[in-house]
């Protein structure tokens, strides 16, 4: 299948990216990660073939209703909540969890994680705007939640994730991503030192711009990809 929609908006996102970085804080390569909600499957392999193989899934049914069809074409995350009796159906299907927001989350991603063996990673979400309506845990609380969960045997914290509050100036978003950017700095000096490559996901279809100039590693997309969907 050709799908010109999502060709042509990766090429303008491309350009975007390149424009944006010149204004960044390091030279770390900016990744793009495909926000997948209620996309097709052949959509979302499409995107793969021209190499945007990294994708994540905001609600664990959905992404278990894909996994056999994307399992071993991509690298898949899931961005959204995760509730702790849902836990074991994602641990060793996804390559991170990017929504950790509870020392309680933490404990059950561990125990599932040690129950298969294996090391889950993580990013720890920090609600940057202290929205009531989001979930992450405060900036303040970041150093200590970090010193708590890198305790863990079967869970690897790798960086940090926030949702900016929703700004009608763009500029705005930068004031947001900034002093994240400088939490993960922070944060990765004290606990994500023997890390290769510490995540900051940060930035979204309206705001992936700004985050990227501000120092994120990760940036999610969907409309900005897949144009304007609906949810059910």
């Amino acid at each position: 299948m050709d799908d010109p929609v999502i060709r042509e908006n990766l090429k303008r996102i491309e350009y975007n990216i390149r424009n944006a970085a010149a204004k960044r804080p390091s030279n770390r390569e900016v990744k793009v990660l495909l926000a997948t909600k209620t996309v097709p499957v052949e959509r979302i392999l499409f995107a793969a073939d021209l190499g945007y193989t990294l994708i994540g899934e905001n609600r664990v049914p959905e992404l278990l209703s894909k996994y056999d069809a994307l399992c071993g074409r991509t690298d898949m995350h899931l961005i959204g909540h995760l509730q702790t009796n849902k836990v074991k159906s994602v641990v060793g299907k996804v390559s991170l969890i990017e929504s950790v927001d509870s020392a309680r989350l933490a404990r059950e991603i561990d125990r599932a994680s040690a129950a298969l063996g294996i090391i889950s990673d993580v990013l720890v979400e920090i609600n940057i705007g202290k929205e009531e309506s989001k979930g992450g845990i405060m900036p303040e609380e970041a150093d200590p939640f970090f010193a708590e969960i890198s305790e863990f045997g079967h869970l690897r914290p790798v960086g940090i994730m926030t949702m900016a509050p929703r700004c009608d100036v763009k500029s705005d978003y930068n004031k947001y991503f900034n002093k994240t950017y400088r939490i993960f700095l922070d944060i990765s000096q004290k606990y994500l030192y023997n890390i290769i490559e510490p995540v900051l996901s940060m930035g979204m279809s309206e705001s992936y711009e700004e985050a990227v100039a501000e120092g994120a590693t990760e940036i999610r997309l969907g409309s900005a990809v897949f144009g304007a969907r609906t949810y059910p």
